[in-house]
């Protein structure tokens, strides 16, 4: 919606600036990148475990 300057009058007229979304946009992306390297890793995690599990189970 910011993008298409959607609704974007209310806000300034109330006295936000444009900056401020631009900042909270870029803190948005930040923050979603983070959490998805926390994701990926324990992706990374369970899949050695699984093998780990596997290996001993064959092992039997």
């Amino acid at each position: 919606m910011f993008r298409r300057k959607a609704f974007l009058h209310w806000y300034l007229g109330e006295g936000m600036d444009e900056l401020e979304f631009t900042e909270a946009e870029s803190n948005l992306i930040d923050l979603i990148s983070e959490y998805q390297q926390y994701q990926d890793a324990e992706v990374d995690d369970y899949d050695e475990t699984d093998e780990e599990q596997q290996q001993e189970t064959e092992g039997q």
